[in-house]
C-alpha cells in the first residue's frame, strides 16, 4: 500500500491490539446470545470474508496502488499513494480479520475446554493438556504462517498467500460444522423411540451450569446485593428482579472479577516487551550477518526462532514435566496457574536483559568496526537474536496459556468464554501501551530511539530500561497473586439438603 514506516507500524499495532480486545467482544456473545460453537462459526465468517476480500485487493490492481518505481515510499515522485478507497477496502478487510479472529481467540479455547470435567479425576489433567495443545496447534499455525505463507507472498504474490489463508479458515469452519452431523445421525437412527416423560429421563451428562459458589470474606460490601431489602422476605425471594436482588453465586461471580483485575493488568507489560522484539529485534537482524551455509536467512523470518522453540518446548513440557509436577504437588496441572505466569514473568525479564547485553555487542562492533552507517552486514550472526527470543516464547507459552487456564478454570460457568476474552485483553493492552512507551521514552530521554540508523540510537539502554521496569511489574504481579483467593463451588447435594 506504499504506507511509510511509522504509519505501518501503526497499523499493524492497531490491528493487532484491535483484535486482541475484540476477543471481549466474542466472548460477551457466546456466554449470552449465542452458544460457543455458534460464535466460532459466525466469527470465522467474518474471518473468511476478510481474507477474502484482501485477497480480491491483492489481485485487482485498480483496489491498490502501482509498486514503487525504485524509490523510498516517502518519496511522492516515485511512489504512489493509496486512493481513500484503496485504504478503505484495506482497512475493512484488516478489521473483519481483527473481528472474526478476536471472537474465535474467545470461543473456541472455551468450547474446547468444556469438553473436560474438572470434577472427574480422569478429565481434570486432561484439561490443562488441552490447553497446552491448543498453544501448540497456534504456534504450529504461526510457523507455517512465518514461513510458507511469507514465501508465497513474496515469491508467487499475496494474492495467493490471502488465498491460500482463505481457504486454510474455510476448511477449518468445515471441519468445525461437520461435527454437528454427529446430533442429526444419532436423532435419525433413535427417531423410532418414544420421548420420555418427563425429559429428564434424557441421557445428559452431569454439567458444571448450575454450580454455586461458596461465599468468600473478600469485598463483603458485594454481599448486600444479596439480601433482602423487603419486609416480606418471601416476596424478595421469588423476586426475579436482578436490580433489586442477587443471588450469592452472582455476587461471587463479581468478586471474581474484581480479584481478576490486578492479575490481568501485572500480565500487560510482558505484551509490551513482545512487541518490542516483533519490531526493534527485527531491524536488529537486519544489520546482521544472516548468512546459513549458502542461505541467506530472511530478516522477517527470524521470528520463526521462537516459534520453534515453543513448538518443541510444550510436548517436552506437557509429557514430562507435567506429571513429573503433579506426582510432587498434587496439582492436575502440575503447577497452579498463579504460579506459572509468576515463572513467565521472570523470564520476560531476563529476556529484555539478554537483549540488551546483545544489543551492546551489536552496537560496540559497529563502532569498532568503523561500520556505524554502513550498510553492510555487521560480523556478528543474527542466531545471536536467538537467546532473548527464545527465553521470551518460554516466557510467552506460560503466561499466555497460564493466563488462559486460569481464566477459564476461575470463572463461572456461564462467563466462560467472556472471561477468556478478558485474559486477551492484555496483550491487546500490551500493543497499545507498546507505541505509548515508546513515545514517552523518546521524549524523557532526549531521542534515545530517534534515529533510523539502529547503530546512533540507544537501544541498549530502551532494553534495560525494559528489564527494569519488567521486575517492578513482576514484584507487583507477587503481591496481587498472593492476595488473590481462588474460587470454592459449593456441593449441590449439600445446598439441596439445606433448601429442603
Amino acid at each position: 500500500m506504499n504506507f511509510g514506516l511509522t504509519k505501518s507500524a501503526n497499523t499493524l499495532t492497531n490491528f493487532m491490539g484491535t483484535s486482541f480486545l475484540l476477543a471481549l467482544v466474542g466472548g460477551f456473545l457466546a456466554d449470552t446470545y449465542l452458544s460457543k460453537f455458534m460464535a466460532c462459526t459466525l466469527f470465522a465468517s467474518f474471518e473468511l470474508l476478510g481474507y477474502a476480500l484482501l485477497t480480491m485487493q491483492a489481485h485487482f490492481e485498480e483496489l491498490r496502488p502501482a509498486p514503487c518505481n525504485g524509490g523510498q515510499v516517502t518519496d511522492p515522485t516515485r511512489c504512489e499513494s493509496a486512493t481513500s478507497g484503496q485504504s478503505a477496502v484495506l482497512y475493512i478487510g484488516l478489521y473483519l480479520i481483527a473481528l472474526g479472529a478476536g471472537g474465535v481467540r474467545a470461543a473456541l479455547p472455551a468450547l474446547g475446554a468444556d469438553q473436560f470435567d474438572p470434577k472427574d479425576p480422569e478429565e481434570a489433567p486432561k484439561l490443562s493438556n488441552f490447553f497446552n495443545w491448543f498453544f501448540f496447534s497456534l504456534t504450529t499455525g504461526a510457523i507455517v504462517g512465518v514461513t510458507l505463507i511469507v514465501w508465497v507472498g513474496e515469491n508467487k504474490g499475496w494474492d495467493l498467500a490471502f488465498g491460500i489463508s482463505a481457504l486454510a479458515v474455510l476448511l477449518a469452519v468445515s471441519v468445525l460444522i461437520l461435527g454437528k452431523r454427529f446430533v442429526l445421525v444419532a436423532a435419525m437412527r433413535n427417531r423410532h423411540l418414544e420421548t420420555p416423560k418427563p425429559e429428564d429421563a434424557l441421557y445428559e451428562k452431569e454439567g458444571i451450569n448450575g454450580e454455586i459458589l461458596k461465599r468468600t470474606n473478600q469485598f463483603r460490601f458485594l454481599d448486600k446485593a444479596a439480601v433482602p431489602s423487603s419486609a416480606n422476605k418471601e416476596q424478595a425471594y421469588n423476586s426475579t428482579d436482578p436490580w433489586r436482588l442477587c443471588t450469592t453465586t452472582q455476587v461471587e461471580e463479581t468478586k471474581i472479577l474484581i480479584r481478576m483485575l490486578p492479575i490481568i493488568l501485572s500480565t500487560i507489560f510482558l505484551n509490551t516487551c513482545l512487541a518490542q522484539l516483533q519490531t526493534f529485534t527485527t531491524q536488529q537482524g537486519n544489520t546482521m550477518d544472516r548468512e546459513l551455509g549458502e542461505f541467506k536467512v530472511p530478516a522477517s523470518s527470524v521470528p520463526v526462532l521462537p516459534l520453534l522453540f515453543i513448538f518443541l518446548m510444550i510436548p517436552l513440557y506437557d509429557r514430562v514435566f507435567v506429571p513429573f509436577a503433579r506426582g510432587i504437588t498434587g496439582v492436575p496441572s502440575g503447577v497452579r496457574h498463579l504460579q506459572r505466569i509468576g515463572v513467565g514473568l521472570v523470564l520476560s525479564a531476563a529476556s529484555m536483559a539478554v537483549a540488551a547485553v546483545v544489543e551492546t555487542r551489536r552496537r560496540n562492533l559497529a563502532i569498532e568496526n568503523d561500520m556505524v552507517d554502513s550498510l553492510l552486514p555487521l560480523p556478528y550472526s543474527v542466531f545471536w537474536l536467538g537467546f532473548q527470543y527464545c527465553i521470551f516464547g518460554a516466557a510467552e507459552f506460560l503466561t499466555v496459556v497460564g493466563l488462559m487456564e486460569f481464566f477459564y478454570s476461575e470463572s463461572s460457568a456461564g462467563m466462560k468464554a467472556l472471561a477468556t476474552g478478558i485474559s486477551m485483553c492484555s496483550s491487546s493492552f500490551g500493543y497499545f501501551l507498546s507505541s505509548v512507551v515508546v513515545e514517552v521514552v523518546n521524549r524523557l530521554s532526549g531521542g534515545w530511539l530517534e534515529s533510523n540508523n539502529l547503530n546512533r540510537v540507544k537501544l541498549h539502554y530502551f532494553y534495560w530500561l525494559l528489564a527494569g521496569l519488567s521486575v517492578v511489574n513482576l514484584g507487583v504481579y507477587l503481591v496481587c497473586a498472593s492476595w488473590y483467593k481462588y474460587k470454592e463451588v459449593e456441593d449441590q447435594e449439600e445446598v439441596e439438603m439445606v433448601v429442603a
